[in-house]
This record gives structure tokens, sequence and C-alpha cells, in this order.
């Protein structure tokens, strides 16, 4: 991950080269390989540079256009080169000597604000426009490169991360609360506020422009969209269509000038992307592919049997073409270094796995790192067109799925049809909003007492989560209008700005081909039954890697639980910091209903393998005042 920062002043003021010097220098960790910056006027930019593609090796930023007065500075990789050059003014100049910064450049010029729309990979730029005394920013359709910015009626900064903002005099610290009781809630479907007031994310898909006038404008440039349908003849034809997606995808993530690995845990996931990439790698001779995997061998046998996924790891390993590491996660620190970045509270109960892998890579000289986040959102579990059966009435092929489902999975029947077919048709669009959220989050589940009951009404917590669910059709009840919500749900760019930093700390760059903005076209025009079909959730991948994938992986339907570890080894390792947060809570004291945490700690301390939902519900707690007294708000 590369780092980018500017300064505009809107009153003409010079930018001082010392405070960009300062924004750069404070996002050392981001960008190994050199820094630089570009003033003129009031305006100024700067870059931090983390070299990963064989053109980044070419890449001087921020880039500046005498020709056009534009300069650009960008954290960028740009996918579709091939097909965008060829319509840029680039005259004739041999593709391996164009920059990817150069082809946005070019498409600023040439589109102008339409230009984001056009760029398929993970960005996020900002770009100096002299003829129209204008800034112009942009960030990638899931928001995997970070860009947030403060504004006032002076000034308007940006930075990759939030600590380059606070370096500078002009921009305040003050706690934003109602972010601490979206935080508290889990609530991640306000998109744009940041713990601090007044400091802001420029949304995923979204560009803003702002010019001396100070008016800022704001606009999504891409959406998905659930009236596409793609319509073939055949099985067989809907599975080529897709591997031709799919391979695109990972294909494009492997451009490299250095070794590229993969996270393996051995699910569907992760192990359809490294043997997709292993399959890629040899028709093209170049080298094996790194793969890093967290085991956990020293857990007890009744905790190892739910965790221990080394039967399916090896099983990928077998097919050769691999450079496989084991990482030794039961040996790690759940709250290992959760607060270096000190800027935001992150609840990420496996955090510390990724950190540990991304670790281990950083070791073996790899910076490019493949990973399945969130392979399940994109491609779709597609359990929803049960429920889409049962509202048009087709009762018989329903009965034929879940009849299917109930012997792949080993569940009931009747639990099936409960829970996916008919629970979203008779309850309450907020009770089944409710439980759409918690599947989306999966394992994070606190107590919903955790907060505070006067500080919620203080801030009007319950009010604003309200007004923002509004937006939500709810019981649109197609299996196409629910796939589009979960991949629109603000939790995927809060996951994506947490692995931008972490991955960016060991000088990496992550790379998400579930996330590959045609994969999640192509995935949600998809049929129903091509999601779903013969009782098979996540249909179209699982038969898609049929001779790709080993058969025990391909078609497994269990999935590891993490955290078995989790919860063993944060009271082992951890049990210090948790009492000192439960017996000195005044950082938290105005914010959490304090009965509750310590309620919540001692049924963990007492059982800590038989309670599901008390570890996240101590953990949100600790976090944040472990981040209170970090960062002194």
């Amino acid at each position: 991950m590369s780092a980018i920062v500017g300064i505009y002043y809107f009153d003409g003021k010079s930018v001082e080269r010392e405070n960009l010097g300062q924004m750069v220098d404070i996002l050392a960790h981001r960008g190994p390989d050199g820094a630089d910056i570009w003033s003129e006027g009031s305006v100024g930019l700067g870059h931090r540079m983390l070299w990963t593609t064989p053109e980044s090796l070419l890449e001087k930023l921020p880039l500046v256009s005498q020709n056009s007065n534009l300069a650009i500075t960008a954290d960028a990789r740009i996918d579709n080169r091939d097909e965008l050059i060829p319509t840029l003014d680039f005259s004739d100049r041999p593709a391996e000597k164009i920059t990817d910064s150069q082809i946005i450049l070019a498409a600023y010029e040439k589109w102008g604000e339409s230009c984001p729309d056009k760029l398929i990979g993970d960005f996020a730029f900002a770009i100096w426009d002299g003829r129209k005394q204008q800034l112009f920013c942009a960030r990638d359709p899931m928001g995997i490169k970070s860009f947030y910015y403060y504004r006032s009626k002076d000034i308007f900064v940006f930075a990759s991360e939030i600590k380059a903002l606070l370096c500078l005099p002009e921009v305040p610290q003050r706690l934003n609360e109602l972010k601490v009781a979206y935080y508290l809630e889990l609530f991640y479907e306000d998109q744009e506020i940041t713990f601090y007031q007044d400091i802001f994310r420029l949304r995923a898909a979204h560009y803003l422009s702002v010019g001396s006038t100070k008016k800022m404008q704001l606009k999504s440039y891409w959406s998905l969209d659930p009236k596409r349908e793609i319509r073939l003849k055949s099985n067989q034809e809907y599975i080529e269509a897709f591997n031709e997606v799919f391979t695109k995808a990972v294909s494009c993530r492997l451009r490299s000038a250095f070794p590229v690995g993969s996270s393996l845990s051995g699910g569907l996931d992760s192990s359809s992307i490294a043997c997709t990439a292993r399959q890629i790698l040899a028709k093209s001779g170049n080298q094996r592919l790194h793969t890093f995997s967290a085991i956990f061998p020293s857990l007890p046998k009744e905790d190892l049997r739910w965790i221990d996924e080394r039967h399916y790891m090896n099983a990928v390993k077998a097919l050769g073409g691999f450079q496989p590491h084991d990482v030794r996660a039961d040996q790690l620190n759940p709250l290992i270094d959760i607060l270096w970045q000190d800027e935001e509270p992150i609840l990420a109960p496996n955090l510390y796995i990724h950190q540990g892998l991304y670790e281990c890579a950083n070791q073996q000289g790899v910076r490019v790192f493949l990973d399945g986040i969130d392979g399940d959102s994109a491609v779709s579990h597609g359990w929803s067109y049960l429920t889409e059966l049962a509202y048009t009435g087709r009762w018989q092929t329903l009965m034929q799925e879940v009849n299917a489902a109930a012997r792949r999975c080993r569940l009931s029947r009747r639990l099936i049809l409960q829970r996916y077919a008919l629970a979203p048709l008779v309850l309450e669009p907020v009770s089944y909003l409710g439980q759409w959220l918690r599947r989306i989050t999966k394992t994070l589940k606190p107590n919903s007492n955790l907060i505070n009951t006067a500080f919620a009404q203080q801030v009007g917590v319950v009010e604003q989560t309200q007004a923002l669910h509004s937006s939500i059709p709810v019981l649109a009840l197609s299996s196409r209008e629910q796939h589009r919500l979960s991949l629109t749900t603000g939790l995927y760019p809060n996951l994506m700005e947490i692995t931008d930093k972490t991955t960016a700390r060991f000088s990496l760059e992550g790379r998400y081909p579930f996330f590959d903005r045609r994969v999640m076209e192509f995935c949600l025009a998809l049929p129903s039954n091509q999601k779903f079909r013969q009782g098979w959730s996540r249909a179209i991948l699982r038969f898609a890697m049929t001779e790709i994938l080993p058969p025990e992986v391909q078609w497994r339907v269990s999935k590891g639980r993490l955290g078995y570890n989790f919860n063993r080894k944060l009271l082992e390792v951890e049990a210090k910091t948790l009492k000192e947060v439960i017996n000195q809570p005044q950082a938290i004291e105005p914010y959490v209903n304090l009965p509750v945490l310590r309620s919540a700690y001692e049924r963990y301390a007492s059982q800590p393998q038989e309670i599901e939902d008390e570890p996240i519900t101590l953990m949100t707690g600790v976090i944040l005042a472990l981040w209170f007294n970090h960062s002194h708000l």
C-alpha cells in the first residue's frame, strides 16, 4: 500500500512544504520505497511509494502534467490497462512503460469527472486541475484503498490515514460521540463519519470535487444494478462464463514485480483463489505461489476439532505448485498491537491471525497478498433463493431444494424452512433486518445492552440508526436484491480500511479477487438457481471449481470456528489487561453499561469455552477503553 496526502487552502494561502512533509513522514510505514511532495501556491500533494507492479517501479509521484496543468497523487492499481491504453493518448508508447497514475491522469483528461467509472481496480487518488482551480478525488467501488478528509471554511486536507490529518494545526482532534455509539451497537451503515468530529471518509464508489468557492460536490459514480440479468442456455455455459470472469480477476491481481502470496485457510474462497492462481502461474512459467495458513496444533482436542482445517489445507498443498508456510496462530496474542495505528477502535477478533500471516509474508519478501475476503457475499450463499421460492409459491421446487440442502448440511428441513424460506415473509421489517445484519457480521454479536442508556438517548442513536435503516428495502424478497444488499452494507468498507492499514504495516498490498467489480456484477446478475442449486450454497463457485479444487474442499459445507482459539488465548494472555479495564473503567464509564460489561467478564472468565457471545461483548468494551487511554481523547 502506498500513501497519499494533500492540502488545499480556499483563501489562496500558500501551502507550507514542511506541513506536507510532516504528513508524508507520519505515513512512512506505508511506503518504504521513497517519498516526494509537490506544491504550487495554495495546493500541495504528497506521496509515499510501495512498489508492487512492474510499472510502479517507474512511478514518480506526485505526477505533474505541465501541458494540461494537472497534478496527481495516487494509491492505485489499474487492472483494465489493456482496455484503456489504446483508447487514451499515449502516442504508441509501449504499455510496459505506462504507469497506472499516468493512465488515471489520461482518463481524467479524456472523460473528466466520469473517469472513475472507466477504471477497474483498487484506487484512491486526487487530481489538482489548475485550469478549473479544483481538486478532484475518487475511491474505488469497494473501498479497498482508504481516503479520509477534513474540510473547514479555510482548508481541505486529505490522507490515506487519519493520523496524517491530525498532525496539521488546522485539524482539531475532537471525539465524535455518535460514532462511539455506532461502535457499541455494531452499526456500520453510516459510511462517512469517523471517531473524530469533522473528519470523514470518502465513501466507496464515490468521487468528490472542491474548488475555490468552497462548495464540495460528492457523487456516486457506480452501483450494482439489480435489474441486470444474465441468461445463458445451460448450466455449463454459466460455469464457463464464471470461470472466465473469475480467472481474469485473479490473473490481473498477479501482476507483480515481487513474490506473490495468498492466504490458504482450507475454505472454499481462499482455496479457489490459490488454486486458480496456481494454474495461471504454471501456464506462464512464473514462480510458485506462496501460501500462508494459520494452524493451532497446541489447542486441546475438544477445541481443535472445531478449528483444525489442516486436512483441507493439505489437500490443496498436495496439488503442488505452492511454497506453503504455516503460522502458529495458537501462539499469537489476540490483542497483539491492536492499537498500533491508534486512529480508531478496531473490533476485529481475528485480526491477530491476519497480522501473523502478513508478518510471515513480509519475511518471505512477498509484497502482494491475495485474500478470499469476502467470497461468501460476492458470489452469494444463495439461501435467499428459498425465500424467493416461497414468496412466489413455487412449493415443489422449494421442497426439492430444502430436502437436498438438509442432506448436504445435515440440518433439519424444518430449520432450513423456518430460517431461510419463511422467516423473511413473516417477521417485522426491523426484526428481519436485525437478523440479516447479524448474519452479515457473522461472529460479531455483542450484548445489545452494552451501550449506556443515558448516553444512547443523549446522542439519539436509536433515531439515527432507524433513519439510516429506513433507506434499506428489507422486504425486497428477490434473491438478487438481497444479494445486492449484502454487498452494499457498510461492513465491507470498514473491513477494507482495517486490512488496508494492517497490510500497509507489513509493506504488503492486499488484493481481493472476489471484490473485483466484474466478479460482483456477474454474480449479482446470475439467476437465483445458479447461486443455490441442488442444495448447494455458493453453487456457481463450487461447480466452476471442478478439476481445479480437491473435491473435499470443493464440496465441504463446514467452516472452521476461529473463536475457539480467540476465547482461550484472550483469557490466557491478556487476563491482566482485562482485569485492569474492568477495575478501572473511568475512560468508558460515560459510554458503556458497566454492569453488563462486568457480567460478561465474569461469565467469560469462569467458562471461556462455553460462552459464545460474551468474549465479543467484553472485547468491544476493552478495545474502546484501551483506545481512549491511548488516544487521550
